[in-house]
């Protein structure tokens, strides 16, 4: 005869963003509406789903989750996004009824990112100069440079205007079919969706500040 089996059948795995601790969650961060804060950053950029996905990393169904609040964001995640947008953490846990007005950015605070963060080379690295600011009407970087072929360089573009002032080095910079090179001390304005790139014309970086503008909505 076999022998019985008397144990009780599993029960079906649940997903784990749906269990009570996940409405706990939930119902604690239902006041920072983080969900409409990652759509309205996205919005005033005029960026889709799938150019966030490429800076981000993050495919565009998990994004379109996180904005609809079908997905918990992490730390780590919320991070990334922050960054791309120039913003703080607590961006997204603060009471919109209370905005920075006065935001200080000291030197070693500044939030660093690449141009391309998949890649180990990269044309240059910006240094973001307002990221604690909430609903700025602008965004300002301190910019570095670097000497890359000209095959190697990826043309970029977003929306609104861009101010550039070089501080220290050669650069140059391609607008459209245009090449223009600066020496420190000199500046240009450009429509930023116009697809552009830049590259150092000397050995060590070139150093910039940059201010650029973006759709509003």
């Amino acid at each position: 005869m076999g022998r019985r089996n008397d144990s009780k059948p599993l029960k079906p795995k649940t997903d784990p963003t749906e269990g009570t601790d996940a409405a706990i969650i939930r119902e604690s961060l239902r006041p920072y509406a983080i969900a409409d804060k990652l759509r309205t950053l996205r919005l005033r950029r005029s960026m889709g789903l799938a150019q966030l996905a490429e800076h981000t990393g993050f495919s565009p169904a998990m994004l379109s989750r996180l904005e609809n609040g079908r997905l918990i964001p992490t730390l780590p995640t919320l991070t990334r996004i922050a960054l791309v947008f120039s913003v703080g953490l607590d961006y997204f846990f603060s009471d919109p009824r209370k905005r920075h007005t006065v935001a200080v950015v000291r030197r070693n605070e500044r939030k660093i990112f690449p141009s391309d963060p998949k890649s180990a080379r990269v044309p240059w690295h910006f240094e973001s100069l307002d990221f604690r600011v909430n609903d700025r009407k602008l965004n300002g970087y301190l910019a570095h440079f670097h000497s890359l072929p000209q095959d190697e360089l990826e043309p970029h573009y977003h929306p609104g205007v861009e101010l550039l002032y070089l501080i220290e080095g050669e650069l140059e910079i391609s607008i459209g079919v245009e090449t223009i090179q600066l020496s420190a001390g000199d500046a240009i304005y450009f429509d930023s969706m116009q697809k552009h790139t830049y590259r150092s014309l000397v050995d060590s970086s070139c150093t910039a500040m940059v201010i650029t503008t973006g759709a509003q909505r």
